[in-house]
């Protein structure tokens, strides 16, 4: 069988719910939608560590944040330098490769090893007039950087090869304008927030969001979510109110900002499909769209935390198209993790997945084979300063079909932890974890907990 171009969309801070075919209720993202109607929707994929550079590095590498070492948005160029991606293996097999956009592990821009084509920026980059780091050499631009990057990335599908291609691009969309200094604290306040290119800025005018059964004010939340009563204190000072006022958090008009920022994306998506068809390319390359991390609007009263394990932050935006592996219009409901990328990209490569990798390759489900496949996922969050408000909230959770179990390292010593019965509480309002009738469900889970996070250690 021929091997496939490989060609993987990141967006950053994209919910689950955040297109058209994911569900929202008034974006429009056609061509995204496509990649869905025809291939596979995986309804169940998770962040394991629902930030933006520690989750990149987990795509890259196939391993949990415990074992590649990107545990937080700390600066760590070094580190990255050395992560083992699967660019790496790609080259090997014969692949010519390319990264275009936002790397975000450490906020030096130079060319990381695995790409015979890079583009990308330092840090969180700017919405509007970019320097773009090209192969080593810094370049100035003129414009919208999802434009931009999204000009670039069909550029590098156009050119003349003989040989597969594979492309990561890692849009900067939909996040705002940010500074992240090295020691991971983030500036949302000195840029512009959410901005759009002026052909969008009418998008979407009066569009409501509706109301989501636990989207509730604090008070409510920490009647059921006690961990969460210092951080409210805290998110309640001048401080972080500014932080939150200068992104409009929690109101329709980020969530409308957002749609409006995803049109750019969904635009780039279209001038690939376009590319890709006109070349003859289409049904032999694999394109998986995703998000980095998840977000909130206002659901357990939580905005831009985007990195705790209720569903609205864990939750994946996940779709594939590739005709020769996917069956149009698929949904997959099994458990899967963004660490799956990398040993699928290499399996389909026709490579063998280095034991290195900790993922799976999602092919056998692709086929329609559940036989052995995981039955829980761990995600985690290793506790840093990006926001002032959130302190010592490490937690380690799993999450099976049914149930969610919720422990924060560093909180009551157990007491406070979260669990949660899905199946009859989707939205996570009632924390039944010291309710009798699931004392053998918190036994169980926090033994598999255990072994998962044994796990994502290694060796």
């Amino acid at each position: 069988m021929k091997k496939p171009n490989l060609i993987v969309i990141l967006i950053d801070d994209l919910r689950f719910d955040e297109f058209g075919a994911g569900g929202h209720p008034y974006m429009k993202t056609p061509h995204v939608d496509r990649i869905a109607h025809d291939g596979a929707t995986f309804t169940r994929a998770f962040h394991p560590t629902p930030i933006c550079s520690p989750n990149r590095a987990s795509i890259l590498t196939g391993q949990y944040a415990s074992r590649h070492g990107i545990i937080d948005n700390v600066a760590r160029d070094a580190a990255s330098m050395r992560l083992p991606n699967y660019h790496l293996s790609l080259q090997r097999l014969g692949y010519e490769t390319a990264h275009v956009g936002k790397w975000h592990m450490g906020n030096e821009a130079s060319p990381r090893p695995g790409y015979d084509l890079w583009v990308s920026f330092k840090g969180h980059g700017r919405l509007f007039d970019p320097e773009f780091n090209e192969n080593g050499t810094p370049v100035q631009h003129t414009g919208y950087v999802t434009d931009l990057l999204n000009e670039r990335a069909v550029r590098f599908i156009e050119a003349k090869r003989a040989r597969p291609f594979a492309l990561f691009l890692a849009h900067k969309a939909v996040h705002p304008d940010a500074v992240q200094a090295a020691d991971g604290t983030l500036d949302l306040t000195s840029g512009g927030g959410y901005m759009v290119p002026a052909r969008h800025a009418d998008l979407y005018k009066g569009a409501v969001f509706p109301k989501r059964p636990n989207m509730l004010p604090p008070e409510a939340v920490v009647k059921q979510k006690p961990v969460w009563a210092e951080a409210f204190r805290l998110k309640a000072t001048e401080r972080s109110q500014a932080t939150l006022r200068a992104i409009g958090a929690g109101t329709q008009e980020e969530i409308r900002l957002r749609a409006r920022m995803m049109a750019s994306v969904d635009e780039g998506v279209g001038m690939i499909l376009g590319t890709l068809e006109k070349k003859g390319e289409l049904d032999d390359t694999c394109i998986l769209f995703l998000g980095d991390n998840g977000y909130f609007f206002g659901e357990h009263a939580l905005g831009p935390e985007r990195r705790f394990a209720y569903e609205e932050g864990i939750r994946a935006p996940f779709i594939l198209r590739y005709p020769r592996r996917a069956k149009a219009s698929t949904t997959i409901k099994d458990l899967v993790l963004t660490i799956d990328i990398a040993p699928t990209m290499v399996a389909l490569a026709g490579g063998k997945p280095p034991g290195s990798m900790q993922g799976r390759s999602l092919l056998p489900l692709l086929a329609g084979n559940r036989t052995g496949w995981r039955k829980s996922v761990l995600c985690e969050y290793f506790s840093e300063n990006a926001l002032p408000w959130l302190v010592g909230m490490s937690y380690k959770a799993v999450r099976t079909d049914r149930h969610k179990l919720i422990h924060w390292v560093n909180r009551g010593g157990g007491l406070l932890d979260e669990l949660y019965d899905l199946e009859r509480d989707p939205y996570e309002l009632k924390n039944v974890i010291e309710s009798r009738t699931y004392a053998g469900v918190r036994t169980k889970l926090r033994r598999e907990l255990a072994r998962l996070v044994a796990e994502s250690v290694g060796l």
